[in-house]
This record gives structure tokens, sequence and C-alpha cells, in this order.
């Protein structure tokens, strides 16, 4: 019998289960007046709520924004061009020095002695010289052994000439004016030619690096101006194209450009990180609107306007871009209210709220 009747008892508790939950909201709908009922909106669209901008003439700078670095006009890595032992060394570190200045030396003795003795032989040679030069024009001796004597000479002041480039490459001069770095090494270590005696660096003017987006690479020329900044100096810095590198980087699609900054005062140093910007063009009196308020098609841009309490869509041509604006040429007046949000939701003839106007 209980088997029977099972069936019977699993309808009734979920008829009860349903009771419990749809009874409130039944009695709630029935138990409510026809006034209630009346005061219920009216179904049909609702007004989308936006912001707008009335648009104004103003100038249109195009931007761009680079990185770069500052490096010095000048910068090598001093070295001797032979080995040997420090003798010398004749500069203060981070000092300024002439060029040609003799900045350290190394021992030469063997070399000042070679030079010593063919000094000594190219005297007694050109006294030879001399006197078979007299028997020559007096026919006692032959042209070929004048000849000989004229080349012995020649040949001991090579030789000359030899030892005397052998011992300036003993001597480290400065190649250029400039501040000399941290030396690192000291008077007795041998050193060779693999060996940095210290760093040479002159600051003043001082270069600026930076790259630009290929598409640019035709409007940046030598005596372009740029501006850039640093920190810790407030002031915006300004400084002149004066290189641009021929060719596109294929691995960053970027062109290297180079400026240069005259610092008399000598406060930046090489290696700083700078933010660099570049005016390419500006437009004034231009009609200019936000980037996002612009909508690409297929049969060309639009936007959208307030009128009359609903949005309205208007085919428009571009111009002049920076990083937030864009110049509209055509289809925009001054006076017309651009709606700037709920770009994504308007349609044209939707009925538009305006909640912020500019």
């Amino acid at each position: 019998m209980k088997k029977k009747y099972r069936p019977i008892y699993i309808t009734l508790i979920l008829i009860a289960i349903a009771g419990v939950i749809f009874l409130p909201k039944l009695l709630s709908y029935f138990g409510s007046s026809n006034e209630d009922k009346g005061a219920l909106p009216a179904s049909g669209p609702r007004a989308l709520h936006v912001d707008a901008l009335v648009i104004k003439t103003q100038r249109l700078v195009e931007v761009i924004n680079s990185s770069g670095t500052i490096m010095p006009d000048e910068q090598v890595d001093l070295s001797f061009e032979t080995s040997g032992k420090i003798v010398e060394l004749k500069f203060d570190e981070g000092s300024k020095v002439s060029k040609g200045q003799l900045l350290a030396k190394i021992n030469d003795a063997h070399l000042q002695a070679q030079l010593q003795k063919l000094k000594a032989q190219k005297k007694l040679t050109e006294e030879r010289e001399f006197r078979q030069r007299t028997l020559l024009s007096r026919d006692a001796i032959s042209q070929e052994s004048y000849d000989q004597v004229v080349t012995e000479l020649q040949t001991i002041g090579a030789d000359i000439m030899l030892v005397e480039a052998r011992i300036a490459e003993t001597e480290l001069r400065g190649p250029f004016d400039g501040i000399i770095g941290l030396r690192h090494v000291s008077e007795g270590a041998f050193v060779n030619m693999n060996t940095q005696i210290a760093q040479l660096i002159k600051n003043n003017p001082l270069k600026i690096e930076f790259a630009i987006p290929e598409r640019y690479s035709g409007e940046i020329q030598p005596g372009f101006p740029i501006k850039f900044t640093l920190d810790g100096i407030q002031d915006s810095l300004f400084a002149k194209v004066y290189a641009v590198e021929p060719k596109v980087d294929i691995r960053t699609r970027n062109v290297v450009v180079r400026a240069r900054y005259f610092d008399p005062n000598e406060r930046i140093k090489p290696g700083r990180f700078v933010s660099i910007q570049l005016e390419l063009s500006s437009v004034n009196n231009a009609i200019a609107i936000p980037t996002e308020s612009l909508i690409p098609e297929m049969e060309g841009d639009r936007v959208f306007v307030y009128r009359s309490g609903k949005a309205e869509s208007v085919l428009v041509k571009t111009g002049l871009r920076t990083e937030d604006m864009i110049q509209i040429t055509n289809g925009l007046e001054p006076g017309d209210t651009l709606i700037t949000t709920g770009i994504l939701q308007l349609r044209r003839g939707i009925s538009v709220n305006i909640d912020n106007i500019k």
C-alpha cells in the first residue's frame, strides 16, 4: 500500500513547495488596486544620458613625444699604442686637460739610447757626404761612390724618424680638450695596448640621441628645434637636430636622431634620461574634437551631434591628429554640440539627455 501511494505523496510535496514560492507574488499582484496598476510607466524607448561638447576653434599642435639619452660630444678610452712600464702619470682625476697635453709616460730609455746613437751616426755621415761632394766636384771620385754616401745618410734619417715615432708611442697625450675620468692604473704598472688608463670626455656641447617613428622621418631635418626636460631641472630646455640616421632600424621601425645642446655651465652629465617633445605642425582656428568621439565606418568617419533632443549622425573629414585630439576639416561648425559619451549606444534619431556639457 505504501509503495502504491508514494507518487501521490511526492506530487503533493512539490505542489506545497511551489505554493510557498509563488503564492506571495500572486497575492501581491491580485491584491494591488487598479489605481496602482495604472501608475506603471508606459512602454517605449528611454532617452540616453550623455555628455556633450560645444565646438569651438582652437590652436592644434601635432606633437611627438619621445625619450632619449644625453651623450658627450666626444668620448674616448685612453690607452697606449705600445707595451711597457708606466713611469709617469701627469694628470689629476676629474680635472680638465687640453689637447696635446702629456698625460702619462712609458719607460723609453732604450729608445732614447737608439736615438742618440743614430744622431751620432748621422753627424758623421753628413761630414762624409760633404767631403764626397767636394771630391765629386773635382772629379776625384765617381758618382757611384757619392750616391752610396747619400743613400746611407737617407737611411739613417729614416731610422731616426722610426725611433722618434716609437718614442711618441710611449707618450699618452690628450686627443682633445675635455675632462679626464678616474684612472685605472698606477705608476710602475706594466701596460699594453688593451689596458685602459682612463676615459676622456668632452661635455660641451652635449648630444641628445632619440628615436622617432619612420613616418615622421621626412619631417625632421638638421636645424629642427626640440624641447626636452629631465629630473632635477624644472625649466624646459631647447636643442637643435644636427643629424638624422639615413636608414630605418628594421627591428624597431624607428629612425635615430641626434640633437646638440650647448651647456656652458656643464651642469648636465652624459648618460642621463630625457623626455623630448617635437612640434611638427600647427593649425590656428582649427575645429578639433576628442579622438574617442570619432566613429570610423566604411563610407567614412562619423560623429554624433545633439539636435532638438536627438542624436544626429554627421559625416566628417579629418586632418591633423594629436595624442587626444583630431582636426575636423569638413562636417562640423563652431557652435555645434558634439556628443562625447555613450558612442556605442548611439543611433540615428535616438532621444538623448545631456548631463554635462563643456
